[in-house]
C-alpha cells in the first residue's frame, strides 16, 4: 500500500489548519513505516532500542489518550486497559515487536479514526477552546483541544524525526 499524504492547506481556518498539519504528520509516520515486514519493523538503531513498529503503537496510545481519556475522559480500551503499566511504564514500546505489521497499522489506524472523531466532538462543543475532562498533572488547570493538538503535533514531528534514521537503517529509504 502506498501511503498518501496532502500538505497543510495555505490557507484556512485555525482548527483546520491544526488538523490538516495533524493529518499530515500522521501520513509521513505511516509512510516511513509503509510496506515493511515484521522483522523491519522490530529492527533498532544501536545504542537506541527504538523501532518504527513501537513507534506505531506508541502513536495509537497517545491518540487513545489524549484524545479520548484526556480530552473526554473515556477508558481508553483494549490493549491499553489491560496492560501492566507499572511492571514496563514504555509497554508500547517494548510489547510492538510481538505484534504484526497489520495490527500495529490497525491500532494506529483505528486509534486515529477514532481521534478524529473525538477533535470533531469537542469542535462541535466548544471549539478550540475546549476544555479536557482530566486537569494536567502539573495542577495548573485543563487543557484546551488547542493545546492537545499543538502537543499532537509536536508528539508526531518529533518521533519522525526519529522515524527517518531507523528508516534509513533498515532500508537506506530516505526522504520525507
Amino acid at each position: 500500500m502506498t501511503i498518501e499524504r496532502t500538505d497543510p492547506p495555505l490557507v484556512a481556518d485555525e482548527a483546520s489548519m491544526l488538523v490538516a498539519f495533524l493529518d499530515y504528520h500522521r501520513d509521513t509516520l505511516r509512510m516511513k513505516a509503509d510496506g515493511l515486514t515484521a522483522d523491519q519493523l522490530r529492527q533498532t538503531l544501536p545504542p537506541s532500542t527504538l523501532t518504527l513498529g513501537g513507534l506505531l503503537k506508541h502513536v495509537a496510545l497517545n491518540e487513545a489518550s489524549w484524545f479520548g481519556r484526556v480530552l473526554h475522559g473515556r477508558a481508553m480500551g483494549e490493549p491499553w486497559d489491560s496492560a501492566d503499566w507499572d511492571a514496563d511504564p514504555d509497554w508500547e514500546m517494548h510489547s510492538a515487536s510481538d505484534d504484526s505489521p497489520e495490527e500495529l497499522r490497525r491500532l494506529m489506524d483505528d486509534a486515529v479514526a477514532q481521534a478524529r472523531r473525538d477533535i470533531n466532538e469537542a469542535l462541535s462543543l466548544g471549539g478550540l477552546d475546549q476544555l479536557s475532562v482530566m486537569p494536567s498533572r502539573r495542577g495548573d488547570g485543563q487543557f484546551t483541544l488547542r493545546w492537545i493538538l499543538l502537543h499532537m503535533i509536536e508528539e508526531y514531528a518529533r518521533h519522525n524525526g526519529h522515524a527517518d534514521l531507523i528508516r534509513e537503517s533498515v532500508d537506506g529509504a530516505t526522504g520525507e
